[in-house]
């Protein structure tokens, strides 16, 4: 048995400075720009005895190589040393072996770290490295100090606020909640408050009770209707929080603590935006990681009150698929979407409207600073002047503050604006034929421009109203098929994957309104679609 200050080492009749002569040398002065060591020690990695450096940025060791016959220590300057950032770092848990029943005490192993792996196509994966050493005293001071850096990373959360709608998708939200993600919440010690909603609108309720200031974020699982109805009740629950009414926001203000999505529905597209993938574990790790982007939101208003907070709308031909696909509910979720898409396509039209817009002012300076200041005065000097207008029979208008990656769209629905720049894409659709309208769609899931068509136009603006001109385009034949109980003069819109009756709406970008767990579009690894509807 070793002794309080004994390492566990390979069995072995040298003495103990013989040993020490074997170990691969580490840098006795660190190099130029590294950090003084905090510990050293031998612990046991991989059936191997090796040399552990802790530093506040790095954990490094190299194995102890025994001295060739003749002497010649070069042996040992040949190995490899290996190297794992503190900031990939997650966890650090006291390594024991127990008995089946026992849950305290047990036979000291040594120490696991636990470190967020970078894998191929935007994926994170968790991977376990043991360090092992019998000694409690060396054991519990390591422990000590690689806690004590993982508690300096000041993003990272210690305690959620979670909803999981169990109703999403296939019903899995549950299962992938309990199975995947939080036991990744558990390993790195962040508390959570789970609430299981039981209808819709139930998130939207607990949030505008809800004492924010007890928890570091708010995580929802689920597909993007139930993220939107999070996104805009926990942004309601800050304009509730600072006094403002909700009727009409013209400045809102910032969510107080940031927005996890967890994907477990079928398009996704927030997730695939923040995280490149559609990968459960990978959002669970920029969560625990507390990798955070500021995100522009909008809001959605009729001249009379607040529709919703937001990121993305469509108007014409993605609303209508949307609604046909709710009406269908009874319908496998990939089936129903297909079915809606298809029924949609087949019964092409168009919806008569007046489209009015603000065009994002872009400064011409030299300098970025002289941009960035500029770009503020210009934003606040939007006047009735700067408006422009545009008239006519539209097969869609898209309305966008983010990318919108998707599955069937891997470079994005608005490939061309970005998480945070303070703008939104408009993007329309004038009527054409459906063969030429199909073309436009397919080349959203491939490498060419989709908007190099003649009936496409595209405008980076900042503001945007959009006013039909007819009667619903939900005429008597599509109300049979949907059993569509629209009110008069109500039109269907898309927001983020929830379905919103409105007749004029006007869209509003609010920049860096809110915080989300992921990380930004140009870090993103491009991804092949899968798109298999048209």
């Amino acid at each position: 048995m070793l002794g309080a200050a004994g390492p566990f080492l390979p069995r072995s009749r040298d003495r103990p400075e013989e040993r020490r002569r074997r170990v691969a040398p580490l840098a006795a002065v660190p190099p130029a720009g590294e950090e003084e060591p905090l510990l050293r020690g031998i612990f046991e990695i991989g059936k191997r005895s090796c040399d552990v450096v802790l530093s506040a940025r790095r954990l490094r060791w190299s194995p102890i190589v025994p001295e060739s016959p003749a002497g010649d220590s070069s042996t040992a300057l040949q190995v490899k040393e290996e190297i794992i950032e503190m900031k990939d770092v997650f966890s650090v848990k006291v390594k024991r072996r127990r008995f089946a029943g026992q849950k305290k005490g047990g036979t000291l192993l040594g120490i696991t770290v636990f470190k967020c792996l970078h894998k191929e196509e935007n994926k994170l994966t968790d991977c376990a490295i043991h360090l092992n050493n019998f000694s409690e005293d060396h054991c519990h001071s390591w422990f000590r100090c690689l806690k004590e850096i993982l508690n300096g990373f000041q993003n990272r959360p210690k305690s959620l606020k979670v909803f999981v709608n169990p109703s999403s998708h296939r019903r899995e939200a549950t299962h992938i909640y309990y199975e995947q993600v939080s036991p990744l919440f558990k390993l790195a010690d962040i508390k959570t408050d789970v609430t299981v909603t039981e209808y819709e609108g139930h998130a939207l309720s607990v949030l505008k009770e809800c004492e924010l200031q007890a928890f570091d974020g708010v995580v929802c699982v689920g597909g993007d209707g139930f993220v939107s109805e999070v996104a805009h009740g926990l942004l309601l629950k800050a304009q509730i929080d600072a006094g403002k009414g909700t009727d009409f926001i013209s400045a809102p203000v910032r969510a107080p603590v940031p927005l996890g999505v967890i994907p477990a529905g079928t398009t996704n597209i927030l997730a695939y935006t923040l995280y490149g993938i559609k990968h459960a574990v990978t959002a669970t790790l920029h969560i625990v990681m507390g990798h955070i982007q500021p995100v522009d939101a909008c809001t959605f208003s009729t001249p009379s009150r607040l529709l919703r907070f937001g990121f993305s709308a469509m108007f014409g031909f993605g609303a209508r698929t949307l609604a046909l696909a709710e009406k269908h509910r009874w319908m496998p979720s990939n089936q129903r979407k297909d079915f809606a898409f298809i029924k949609t396509l087949a019964d092409l039209k168009t919806e008569k409207c007046e489209l009015s817009f603000l065009p994002l002012q872009i400064p011409q300076e030299d300098s970025y600073e002289n941009d960035r200041k500029k770009k503020g005065k210009n934003k606040k000097k939007g006047n009735k002047d700067q408006w422009h207008k545009i008239q006519g029979d539209f097969l869609n208008v898209s309305i966008m503050a983010i990318p919108c990656l998707c599955s069937m769209a891997p470079r994005g629905l608005a490939p061309n604006t970005r998480l945070n720049n303070g703008s939104m894409a408009l993007i329309v659709v004038r009527n054409t034929s459906r063969t030429e309208f199909i073309k436009h769609l397919k080349r959203y899931a491939s490498v060419k421009n989709q908007f190099s068509f003649p009936f496409v136009e595209t405008y980076t603006v900042q503001e945007v109203k959009v006013q039909p001109r007819n009667k619903s385009g939900l005429d008597a034949k599509e109300n049979t098929d949907t059993n569509a109980t629209a009110e008069e003069d109500n039109y269907p819109w898309n927001i983020d994957g929830d379905l919103i009756e409105a007749s004029e709406v006007h869209v509003r970008v609010h920049p860096q309104l809110i915080n989300l767990y992921g990380v930004n579009t140009d870090d993103l690894e491009s991804s092949k679609a899968t798109c298999n509807c048209i």
